[in-house]
């Protein structure tokens, strides 16, 4: 603002400096100036005197202001740059610094390093050293070792002469004593030793025998355990009697019919007896042949589904029935002969092994359990290096005199090998069927791996149902002796006795207690029982809480 203000203030200040100071010369030419001029043009010179010097002033201030702010600019300049001087210097301090202390400590761990090292050469100079003496020791130790090996050499030496000398004149003193040649003593000591020899090799022939008994006992146990391992078949235990359910009991008087005559239509028709006694809910349907009573279960249970009970209805449910009871005979042994792998057998034989499957012994399926011999015999004759195809026929077909030994005078062996035979089975399958109860001198090695599969599947645990009073008790023992321990709150026996549950009180037992309790009912088990294969306790202790909200 002060430069505009020079600026306008300027320029008039010209015009009057110019126009008042010429004009008084301009007029006084002419004509003669009276005072107010006078006084006009000395007020105009003032002005433009006092505007020059105003302006001078202001020129001067502003160069002064200029200065003053060159001046700051340079002070703020040097300011700044001696700033960054001193923070560029800290930053290489500080560079430097660390620096310094990275050195340091590269320096530090090269002295461990090198102390390290330095170590380990002491502790090796010293190994080396130790050895070094090690070695002389045993250097000298050796030395002393040869010089006494020498010796000993060169006494046995001197004694194996000082013998060969006593013999010679022990030999010449028994020729003269005796009166006999060189080879007559010969002959005669080896007389004596051929007599010893003999004893001695009866002895070794006997030792060795004893010896290879044992290992074919051995062996053949082992055998026995790995095919029994292999196949390890599941049994499941069939129901030796057929018991219909009914939905009430006015369907009893509905199955007599009036006068009997449904009933006894019924049991002419399917050749069985129906026990219809006071039991609520239940049908006994009872007979000697496994396929009849089948048979007359599920055609009882059709008629009592449909409802209508008469004699021409039960002739056509059973007729019916039959049929199918006879596909489902040919469907099970044509799977028995797949799952061993039998081909080529008659069809008669393939009927006969279905009808198996409705026959038990000792509550085990017939028909499984020959199955499981099929398997054992054929996996003992690889072992031995017999076939294992025929071995696996004779164990599957052992037992088909049992499909018809109600129907036919004598034992099942002799059926069935009679039944194979007519259908034109090999020798070997035939006197397997014959002969696998050790009832006739053994022909064949397949009849005694037969015999052998036959016995192991009959007698392993879980093959054959045990009495069910002496279930009871065994299960009323195992719940008794786990229950007589402190703490025990109940006890179950469950899996047909393989297992134990054990509930013990959560206040006054806790886990550690818990543990040694399992442990000893496990070990009271093992003293006070005798059960096959294994039973597992389980002991649980747990807290639970309930509350109710309203």
């Amino acid at each position: 603002m002060v430069g505009a203000w020079l600026e306008v203030d300027f320029l008039p200040a010209r015009e009057i400096h110019g126009l008042a100071l010429d004009a008084p010369f301009r007029e006084a030419k002419g004509r003669t100036l009276d005072i107010p001029a006078w006084i006009a043009l000395l007020t105009a010179a003032i002005g433009a005197a006092f505007s020059f010097i105003l302006i001078k002033l202001l020129d001067r201030l502003r160069k002064k202001d200029a200065e003053t702010e060159a001046r700051r600019i340079l002070d703020q300049a040097e300011q700044d740059s001696t700033t960054k001087l001193k923070e560029a210097e800290l930053e290489i301090k500080e560079k430097a610094l660390q620096q310094k202390t990275e050195t340091e400590k590269e320096l530090g761990k090269q002295r461990d390093d090198l102390r390290d090292r330095e170590r380990k050469l002491d502790k090796r100079e010293e190994t080396l050293t130790q050895q070094a003496q090690d070695l002389h020791k045993q250097e000298r130790i050796v030395e002393s070792t040869q010089r006494r090996l020498s010796e000993r050499v060169e006494d046995y030496n001197r004694r194996n002469e000082d013998l060969t000398k006593l013999l010679d004149m022990q030999r010449q003193s028994l020729h003269e004593i005796a009166g006999l040649s060189r080879q007559e003593a010969t002959q005669r000591l080896l007389d004596i030793l051929n007599e010893e020899l003999e004893q001695e090799t009866g002895a070794i022939i006997l030792k060795h025998g004893k010896r290879l008994a044992e290992r074919c006992e051995d062996q053949a146990r082992e055998m026995l355990l790995t095919s029994m391992q292999r196949y390890a078949a599941a049994h499941t235990a069939e129901a030796t009697t057929s018991t219909v359910d009914i939905p009430n009991d006015e369907m009893k008087g509905r199955i007599i019919g009036r006068e009997g005559r449904n009933i006894r239509a019924f049991e002419k028709r399917t050749g069985t007896d129906v026990i219809i006694d006071d039991t609520p809910g239940v049908v006994i349907v009872s007979g000697f042949d496994p396929v009849r009573r089948e048979i007359a279960r599920q055609a009882l249970e059709k008629l009592i589904v449909d409802g209508r009970i008469h004699p021409s209805r039960i002739e056509e449910i059973v007729n019916d029935t039959e049929k199918e009871i006879e596909k489902h005979i040919r469907k099970k042994g044509e799977e028995a002969c797949q799952e061993v792998n039998i081909l080529g057998l008659q069809e008669r034989i393939v009927y006969m092994l279905g009808r198996l499957h409705f026959r038990t012994s000792y509550s085990q399926n017939v028909l499984r359990h020959s199955i499981e011999v099929g398997f054992m015999a054929g996996m003992m004759a690889e072992m031995i290096g017999l076939d294992g195809d025929v071995a696996r026929r004779c164990g599957l077909l052992h037992d088909i005199g049992k499909a018809a030994d109600h129907e036919l005078e004598g034992g099942h062996p002799k059926i069935g090998a009679d039944l194979l035979k007519r259908n034109g089975e090999s020798a070997e399958v035939v006197h397997a069927a014959l002969g696998h109860h050790d009832d006739i001198t053994t022909e064949y090695p397949y009849t005694v791996l037969v015999a052998t599969a036959d016995a192991c599947s009959a007698s392993r645990p879980g093959a054959r149902r045990e009495s069910l009073e002496r279930y009871i008790k065994r299960m009323e023992e195992l719940e008794g002796i786990a229950g007589g321990f402190n703490g025990v709150e109940q006890a179950f026996a469950i899996q047909a006795g393989r297992e134990l549950r054990v509930l013990v009180t959560a206040k006054d037992t806790d886990d550690c207690k818990a543990a040694k309790i399992c442990r000893e009912i496990a070990k009271a088990f093992e003293e006070r029982l005798t059960y096959p294969g294994e039973i597992k306790i389980t002991v649980v202790r747990e807290s639970r809480f309930t509350e109710i909200a309203r």
